[in-house]
């Protein structure tokens, strides 16, 4: 009888392990280039455009296209990472949000920042915003500013 258990719980295991087994993925910069493209035309009728490359629970891999400055937010439980591949920016941190909302699902967002700190990023730049930090990008009337962007739930 003991040995039968050890047989189930192994096979268990076995199988659990097989399912949960983590693999690596990589987003080939023509790949990222090529979908960036796409975007720019999505983002020049609305102000922004975005897609994700990967979701994996704790965090999400993205891309992020902007042709117009984007409202203030501050996320409740995420960590935002920006690598900026294109474009130049004005990030707003800190401060108060001017007009908050409050979403479900713990995001606040608003006009804009009042007594934020003004923070130019350009091409190369990463950038780090924790959560609970009110931010807002600034882009300048007829350029473009793309990032790659990674979620991090805390």
């Amino acid at each position: 009888m003991k040995l039968i258990w050890i047989a189930i719980i192994a096979s268990v295991a076995t199988g659990a392990f097989a399912q949960s087994q983590p693999r690596a993925e990589v987003f080939p910069s023509a790949q990222i280039h090529d979908q960036l493209e796409g975007l720019v035309k999505q983002a020049e009728s609305s102000g922004s455009s975005g897609a994700t490359l990967g979701e994996y629970g704790t965090h999400a891999v993205k891309i992020s296209e902007r042709a117009a400055s984007g409202g203030a937010e501050m996320h409740a439980h995420f960590v935002d990472i920006f690598y900026v591949t294109a474009g130049r920016a004005t990030l707003i941190t800190g401060g108060q949000i001017v007009d908050p909302r409050k979403g479900d699902d713990g995001e606040t967002t608003g006009t804009g920042i009042l007594d934020g700190k003004a923070h130019p990023i350009g091409v190369g730049d990463v950038v780090h915003i924790p959560a609970g930090v009110p931010h807002q990008l600034l882009v300048a009337p007829g350029s473009h500013y793309s990032a790659v962007v990674i979620k991090v739930k805390e």
